[in-house]
This record gives C-alpha cells, structure tokens and sequence, in this order.
C-alpha cells in the first residue's frame, strides 16, 4: 500500500504531494523568495517598499526587515525565511545572501534532479564542499595588526551601512557607529551594545544625526520654574519615593475625629519633606565649593520613583533639576555615564553617589520633551540620536545603525575580517572547482560540489547585475585575477576587478561561516523531503473526540 493510500486512511482531508511534484515546489518556493531578495543585495542594491494593512510605508532594502514584515504564506519559504532570520539575530548581517545562496542551490540541483539523478547522489557532496570551502575561508581571513585602529573599523562599518544607506547619509553614520563603539569598550571585557541607545527625534534633516557621548532621556522636568540648562552639574542618581505610596497589603485606618486625620496627613507630608530636607542638605554641602571660574556647580536629580508637586516645588526653589520616572535601562546607563552609584535608601546618601556632567539641557520639541546629558568624563553609556522628517526614514536609519554596531563588534569580536566584493566567493568557487578535478574525490560527491561551486557565483554575479554591468563578463575578469594569483573582488564603480582589502571593503568572518552552515544545511534538508502533508486539523479533533471507537 503506498503512503499515499494509507495517509488516506489515518486521515481523509489530508493533502500530500509525492516526490516529484514535492521537490519541485519546494524549490519553487526558493527560487520565488529570491528573485524578490535578489534586487537589493550590495550598495546598488534596490529598495522594497512595504505597505502595511493601516497605511503605514517602510522603505527598505535589508532582507531581515523584508522577510520579518512580508507576509509570506508557503511553507517551503517560511522556512527559508526563518533560518535567515536566525542568521541575522546571531551575527546581525547575511540575510540576503543567505537566501540568495541557498535558492541558488536548490535552483542547481533542479537540473540534476530533471536528468533522473537521486538527491542522496547530490547532497553527497555538500559535506566535502562545506568542509573545502570552510578551509578556504580560513585561509584568505585576514588578522589586521590592531583592531582598535579607527581607520580600519571606519572600512568595516562603512562596508555594512553602504548596504542600506545612501552615500551621503553613509558617511555621517560610519564615524558615529565607530566613535560610539570604541567610546564604551573597556579593555578585556566584551563589548555590551545595549550601552548605545539610539534615541529618535522626528526634527530636521537626517544628517543633523549624531553621537551624544552621554544621554538624551525622551523627558523633561516637571516643574515650570526648574531651571533648563544647567552646567557643571553634579548627577544624583535615586530609587528613592517622594510621595505618598499607598501600602501593598489592603489595610484599614479608624480615625474618629478630623483631628486625628488631620494629623495622619500631616505625618504622611513630614516623611516626604524629611527626604526632601536631606536631599538639599546633600546639595548644599556637594556645591558649598564652587569651580575654577567661580561659578556654584549645579544639582540634577535623576529618580526612577515618583516626586510628588509639593516636593517638586521645594527642588525648583532651591534651583534643582528634577526628572521623575525614569526609565530602568536609563537609570544603569546613568551611573556608567555620569560615574557615582544609584541610591535606594537615603540613608546611603553621600557626596561620593554622586556623577558628574558638564551639561545637562532641556529640549521641547512640540509636546515631546528631550533632556540631553552631555560633557562626561570617561562615558561607558553613548547615546545615537536620530533625526529625520518622517517616521519610515527614521526606522530605516535606526536598522541600518543597528547593523553596523554589530559588524564593528564582530570584527573586533573575531579579530579577522574576511575581504569583501565577491573575493571570497569567487576564491571559493576555484577550490571546490580544483576538488572536483581531484582523484581524492569519490565519484558520487562529484555532482555536489560542481552544485555548491556554480552556486557559489550568485553573490558576485547578483553584485554586478544590481551595478548595471555584465554579470558574464565580470565573472570573467574575476576568474582571471584569482588565476594569476590576485585575490580580488568587484569594484562596483568601474565593474573591474580591484584589491578589496586595500579599498576598505570588509565583511565578517562570523557572518560568511554561518552563512555556509545555514544554507547548505536547510539546502539538504529540503532537497531530502519526498513527500508534503497537509493534514486537517478538524478530523484530528474528530478523532480525539470518538477516541477508542475508532480502534
């Protein structure tokens, strides 16, 4: 009985296709997802625009974002998209090569698959070829003397952003991504990104972005007559209530005459202002000495608890700035910022809690509110700020931002870079040519590594497509070069061959491993699957509803 017959059986409103007509679709699928990625790979790239279901409008060319917002219905695809998707959460780059390159696979093996060969016979070699061009990844990495060279990690950020981002805009971010990563580094520690924020403010023009070496909260104080701009500021950084918190427990209070409540209100407003009273004293003693210019340093309080009017209006009469309810994240990045250590208990108070600003400043922008942090000394916390006139340019920029942080911090991670423009690609395609030749190859794991090698070459000929040259003839002069012993890429300006290591083009060591893994890996996966099922949902809920009847 064939599994057709009996999938019929176990369940009649199953649907299934056979090996043929499964292989064929899934590769379809593949194929499908990229030619729709295909356009926007390298700097030439084109852009996709996404319509939501409200109106809203995304501009994008970055295949995570195309393949987290598209909807995408057939499985085979789904699948691909995730293992993408995957890709880019663990390096944060390749997912459109990813996909370009596992298409290309399968797209491959379809013409071998038409002639009558059995997939086993293909994926056969997939395993050599994985190993041969992981050798050759290891050999043409590069390890740069000093990875804290500012020069060099400027070429491999500007290499990831040139991806997404225009020239003009390219240029304005690369130093801003670099400055703010080499800003947080701290010697033999990993570098933590969540110590860049990148705050956005819908103002301006996108090149008025940049790197705030300190904080930009997105609030404001709360008292009109708080002082706005502030210099020389001492930061006092709290989790501290100063106002009246109902208790945690239901709890009942019998007063029997007015008096008596009176009294409790009055108990209740004593505490807050003894929290304020010690709060003033703290600042009256931190800014008894006064700075070289003569000038009274400043207090800021920055708590992540409430202050109630009556406490607000007490630090605005003493001249102190006063942010209530700020945001956790904000409050760790304070302390690493500023220095000194957040309070939770006054009693813990000192001068030595205390950080230190040049300028802490207010900016309204409409309704919104921005206070800006900014002159610290030795700041381990940097914030990105974004401008742009429209929301869709805002997001595009804070994508490609997010991508650059990571491929900075993979190079200096990894400590190699591989070099880019198709160089790696093309070196690939020669070895797995070379190993094919080889007697040292069995017969059978032939066929696979002539499908790895061929599909290989999409990444070089997909750049120069999207760059308006011949995709043929580039290929050509590429082959060339790598023959007569010159490891090049293509220069997407002239469509010659060039040294990408001496242009500053770099791509990640990390980023090209997985990109290897990932997509031979689900490219075996797929090329393994003999039958699709589609089973109803409805009848198995029938089935477990009749339960021993059906026996």
């Amino acid at each position: 009985m064939s599994s057709s017959m009996s999938l019929g059986l176990i369940n009649p409103k199953a649907e299934s296709l056979r090996v043929a007509a499964a292989q064929l679709t899934n590769i379809s699928a593949a194929k499908g997802i990229q030619s729709i990625l295909k356009t926007n790979l390298g700097p030439r790239g084109t852009l996709k625009m996404l319509v939501g279901g409200a109106g809203d409008i995304k501009l994008t060319k970055d295949g995570s974002i195309l393949l987290g917002e598209m909807q995408i219905q057939h499985p085979t695809a789904v699948l691909i998209a995730r293992t993408a998707s995957d890709m880019d959460n663990i390096t944060g780059d390749g997912t459109t090569s990813n996909v370009l390159l596992t298409g290309e696979i399968l797209k491959q093996a379809e013409r071998h698959l038409a002639e009558g060969v059995h997939p086993r016979v293909i994926i056969d070699g997939f395993d050599a070829a994985r190993e041969q061009l992981l050798k050759t990844l290891d050999e043409v990495k590069v390890k740069p003397e000093d990875f804290a060279d500012r020069e060099l990690l400027l070429n491999v950020a500007r290499t990831s952003l040139r991806t997404k981002l225009d020239e003009t805009l390219t240029k304005l971010l690369t130093e801003i991504v670099v400055d703010s990563l080499l800003t947080i580094r701290k010697p033999g520690k990993p570098i933590d990104l969540f110590m860049v924020e990148i705050q956005t403010m819908r103002h301006r023009r996108t090149t008025d972005s940049k790197l705030v070496k300190g904080l930009v909260l997105d609030h404001g104080a709360r008292h009109p007559d708080m002082p706005k701009r502030v210099e020389n500021a001492f930061i006092f950084t709290c989790n501290v209530d100063f106002e009246y918190t109902k208790p945690e427990h239901n709890t009942v209070l019998n007063v029997s005459s007015n008096k008596e409540r009176e009294l409790m209100v009055e108990a209740e407003h004593r505490t807050i202002d003894d929290k304020v009273d010690k709060v003033i004293e703290l600042k009256r003693k931190a800014c008894a000495t006064k700075t070289k210019d003569g000038k009274e340093p400043s207090f800021v309080i920055m708590n992540q608890k409430g202050i109630d009017p009556t406490a607000l209006d007490r630090f605005a009469k003493e001249g102190i700035l006063a942010l209530r309810r700020c945001k956790r994240r904000n409050m760790e990045r304070l302390t690493l910022a500023c220095g000194g250590t957040q309070v939770n208990s006054l009693d813990d108070m000192n001068v030595d809690c205390l950080g230190r600003a040049g300028l802490v400043y207010e900016q309204v922008l409409g309704e919104e509110k921005y206070t800006f942090v900014e002159q610290v000394e030795n700041p381990f916390s940097v914030t990105i700020l974004v401008k742009g006139p429209n929301n869709f340019l805002i997001n595009q920029i804070k994508d490609a931002i997010r991508d650059g942080l990571r491929a900075v911090n993979n190079a200096i991670t990894d400590q190699h870079l591989v070099p880019g423009g198709g160089a790696f690609e093309i070196a690939g395609y020669l070895a797995l040519r070379k190993l094919a030749d080889s007697k040292d190859v069995q017969a059978r794991h032939k066929t696979g590594i002539e499908v790895i090698s061929e599909a290989l070459l999409v990444i070089p000929k997909t750049l120069s497509e999207n760059s308006g040259f011949d995709k043929t003839e580039s290929l050509s002069k590429l082959v060339e070069a790598h023959k007569h012993g010159v490891f090049a890429g293509l220069d997407l300006e002239t469509g010659e061959a060039m040294d990408p290591a001496a242009a500053g083009v770099w791509d990640n060591y990390r980023v090209k491993r997985q990109m290897l893994y990932s997509s031979i890996v689900i490219s075996t996966q797929l090329l393994l699957v003999d039958e699709i099922m589609k089973a109803g949902k409805s009848q198995g809920s029938q089935n477990q509803a009749q339960g021993p009847d059906m026996m």
